[in-house]
């Protein structure tokens, strides 16, 4: 008696933790929290990119099996932004400012709804004559946010609107979340929801230029770094983009560093794997090209990317439909080189005039087109004031 009253303590805290052990043995797995599953950076090694594109070609040898793949993919983009039902698509109440007219095309701003009180805000550049329904391009931008160095108001993209537009395409030139007049609102750009909602205003961005009259079946969407990511989020996800153009983002082990690109698990759950390499490729057998330089993570392009781009197109006989041009000598960007090397991929597939916008020694022809000042680009002023029922805050917007 005495040993067991001496003993009984430490009993009892045995039998205590016994029990919390099997308490614990018996609870449900716990769910996989996303940023457990997020891609983000460099997530891969370079050699761990090209290891997961030699595992993954092998599991796709005909059109069909890549079509099975492609659903998957689309699957796990909507479901990892929270898309997997759309929201209903509210009137999108365009905002139009006053047209300016230049040398061979119109810039008119403009503000729409994607959601009830949310604006997209952008700028469509026009050719002064056009007849019939003209092509359409969608035109996101990356990140670039430095005083006199923002988004779509940057001198390298106003020459790519209006190159566009003098070629015979209405483009709509439009901002990142929490970019440009909204960010001066009050919106933020990292969040949360960033990555759902500019995947959401890129859909609603195909409606609008599609109500602008372009031609359903000729829209290409172009865009460079956290804009390349948004042009193939959008061609995997929605048909209506023919022609896709990511500048300088397609990467084997680099999945975007921002919340707005990777800040979801779209590229990984449980027991699936993806990278932006084959993200772009849903597009097959759409036309696309690849734009690589030697000064970022498309470095490798020509020897790792590309060729798997290429094996997916050949899969349906269409190798010809995809391109990469490689620049092993600039940096991370949309300069002249790489706007050269763009217009002809979308002169031929959307049936585009290319003389409008390059010279026949091939340089380009971007005399008499004007660099506007970033405010000059701001669809709300005086006379169209920010409407009283818009959200100012990324923090105040409630799906529904």
């Amino acid at each position: 008696m005495k040993y067991l009253t001496l003993h009984r303590p430490i009993i009892l805290i045995v039998f205590v933790l016994i029990q919390v052990l099997c308490s614990f043995a018996q609870e449900k797995p716990t769910e996989i929290k996303h940023d457990t599953m997020l891609c983000q950076g460099n997530y891969f090694t370079e050699d761990q990119g090209r290891e997961f594109l030699a595992k993954q070609r092998k599991t796709y040898t005909t059109a069909a099996a890549w079509e099975k793949r492609v659903a998957d993919i689309k699957k796990q983009i909507l479901k990892g932004v929270g898309l997997e039902i759309f929201p209903n698509k509210c009137p999108l109440n365009p905002i139009f400012g006053e047209k300016r007219t230049f040398d061979g095309y119109d810039v008119q701003n403009v503000a729409f709804e994607s959601l009830p009180g949310v604006y997209v805000t952008g700028s469509i550049y026009r050719p002064t004559k056009y007849s019939g329904k003209p092509a359409g391009v969608l035109s996101p931008h990356g990140h670039w946010n430095k005083p006199g160095d923002v988004g779509r108001y940057r001198p390298d993209a106003q020459k790519r609107f209006a190159a566009m537009a003098r070629m015979g395409a209405i483009v709509f030139g439009y901002d990142m979340v929490g970019y440009g007049q909204m960010q001066e609102f009050g919106w933020e750009h990292k969040s949360g929801q960033s990555l759902k909602l500019q995947l959401w205003n890129s859909i609603r961005s195909l409606d609008f230029l599609i109500s602008l009259g372009v031609d359903p079946k000729r829209i290409g969407c172009t865009g460079a770094s956290g804009g390349g990511t948004q042009t193939f989020l959008l061609a995997a996800v929605d048909q209506r983009v023919a022609v896709s153009v990511p500048v300088v983002m397609v990467s084997a082990y680099f999945f975007g560093g921002c919340d707005c690109e990777s800040g979801l698990p779209i590229h990984k759950s449980k027991d699936y794997q993806t990278n932006n390499v084959e993200i772009a490729a849903c597009a097959a057998p759409r036309p696309l090209m690849l734009v690589s330089d030697g000064g970022d993570w498309t470095k490798n392009n020509p020897v790792d990317e590309f060729p798997h781009n290429q094996y997916i197109y050949n899969l349906f006989g269409k190798k010809e439909n995809v391109e990469n041009v490689h620049l092993p000598n600039e940096q991370h960007g949309y300069e002249y080189n790489k706007r050269a090397a763009v217009y002809p991929f979308l002169a031929k597939h959307l049936g585009l005039d290319l003389s409008k916008a390059v010279n026949a020694d091939g340089s380009l022809n971007e005399t008499g087109i004007v660099i506007e000042e970033q405010k000059t680009l701001y669809p709300f002023d005086n006379k169209r004031p920010f409407p009283v029922n818009g959200i100012r805050k990324i923090s105040d917007l409630v799906w529904k």
